[in-house]
């Protein structure tokens, strides 16, 4: 049996279609059109653009990329970290503070000179000492110190001579007493007599005894010196100051001793002690034992010179003329007789200060070759404050006067930068 043909089916016509009068007037549907998949939105990118992109390409333009599958396994995209730049703080990070200095007394009040806590303070504890072969040597300061005394001897020589001619025959007598007494600098019951009478020193207590050996033992140790050589004296005086008399005396001031710290005592006593072991002690002494005949007379005849001065203003100016002229041809045959020795004589103060000088950076510089250059600078720069207000009461007494150069050429210790410019060397740290 044929089946018919299917029949195709009849799409309703819209209503009022012109072509077709008649037809039922039957809404006709579009076919629905496929729909653009709807892809999620990507979060949006961050306004900064990438180096060498343009910042002027609008977000439209630029295709949307697929949405990465989400889940708690699924790998998260990682944007780079320099795309978005951190958040600048709303105020900078606090500077970081120095440590605080310990609590310690020094911050408020500085430890005593005893206390152990001092930073000059040193420790005296030593165990096995090594003695130097060489105790003591004559450097280029004492030599220089005895050749510059030689024109002094020469006069007091001169001097002993013309009082010897007084005795007659024991004349001789005198003059080689006077020339064997100049042993006696180095014998101990005389230095003591010296440095008791002359110096006005005196035998320390047994509590400062207490105080003074032990520095002084560091002092000997470290410059290998045997310190029962030396004698340990005492000065009553409120001055900083120290002494090395004769060749075996070695004498500190009371306030030196009881308001400096060991390490600064120490400095001063190596000082002192620089000056026994270079010979300037003995050869000092020594020059000024054989220059004290012509010192002496030198000093007579200048007050019987005044005198007669003073008788000759009572006539007038023929008198002051007179005496002129008496005393000029004096000296003028004294000089011719002596090879111009006495104008040399008048020079040697200038010299010998010079030396005195000189010999005071040396045993500076001894000081300072034990470690005690940090403690012999404060040393210095108190005695610099000192003089400081010893010269303002002189100006302030003397209304301004300045100080002449003669008394500073005839200074036997060098000035305060002097000192310290010659510690320099030993004041820097080493590397």
């Amino acid at each position: 049996m044929t089946q018919p043909p299917p029949t195709p089916p009849e799409y309703p016509e819209p209503t009022g279609r012109p072509d077709r009068p008649g037809a039922a007037q039957v809404p006709r549907q579009a076919p629905p059109y496929p729909q653009h998949p709807q892809y999620p939105q990507y979060p949006p990118y961050p306004q900064q653009t990438a180096p060498g992109a343009s910042p002027y390409v609008p977000q439209q333009a630029t295709p949307a990329p697929p949405q990465y599958p989400t889940g708690p396994t699924a790998p998260q995209p990682v944007y780079p970290q320099a795309a978005v730049p951190p958040p600048y703080p709303h105020a900078p990070a606090p500077y970081p503070q120095a440590a605080a200095a310990p609590t310690h007394p020094q911050a408020a009040v500085p430890p005593p000179p005893g206390s152990p806590l001092h930073p000059h303070h040193i420790s005296t504890d030593r165990g096995r000492v090594h003695i130097a072969g060489q105790q003591r040597r004559t450097d280029a300061a004492a030599f220089g110190n005895l050749l510059l005394h030689l024109p002094n001897f020469l006069c007091s020589l001169i001097v002993v001579t013309l009082v010897s001619l007084l005795l007659g025959e024991l004349g001789i007598l005198l003059i080689l007493a006077w020339l064997a007494s100049g042993a006696l600098v180095f014998h101990r019951p005389t230095e003591s007599a010296l440095a008791r009478h002359l110096l006005r020193l005196r035998y320390p207590t047994p509590q400062e005894r207490a105080k003074l050996e032990p520095v002084w033992r560091e002092v000997t140790a470290r410059a290998g010196v045997d310190g029962r050589t030396y004698e340990l004296w005492v000065e009553d005086s409120d001055s900083l100051n120290a002494v090395a008399a004769a060749g075996h005396i070695v004498g500190v001031t009371r306030f030196a001793m009881n308001n400096l710290p060991n390490g600064e005592l120490a400095a001063v006593m190596a000082h002192e002690l620089g000056h026994h072991v270079g010979g300037h002690a003995w050869s000092g002494l020594l020059g000024y034992w054989y220059a004290l005949p012509g010192r002496i007379a030198w000093r007579m005849l200048r007050a019987v010179t005044g005198f007669l001065f003073q008788v000759s203003r009572a006539f007038s100016c023929i008198g002051v003329a007179f005496f002129g002229v008496c005393v000029g041809g004096l000296a003028l045959a004294t000089i011719t007789s002596l090879y111009g020795l006495p104008l040399l004589v008048l020079g040697m103060p200038y010299a010998l200060a010079a030396v005195g000088r000189r010999s005071e950076l040396r045993a500076d510089r001894h000081a300072a070759a034990l470690g005690f250059a940090p403690m012999l600078a404060a040393v210095l720069d108190k005695l610099h404050q000192q003089e400081q207000l010893r010269t303002a009461a002189l100006t302030a007494a003397d209304q301004g006067a300045p100080v002449p150069a003669a008394s500073r050429l005839l200074s036997s210790h060098p000035d305060y930068h002097t000192r310290l410019h010659h510690l320099q060397q030993y004041l820097q740290p080493t590397r």
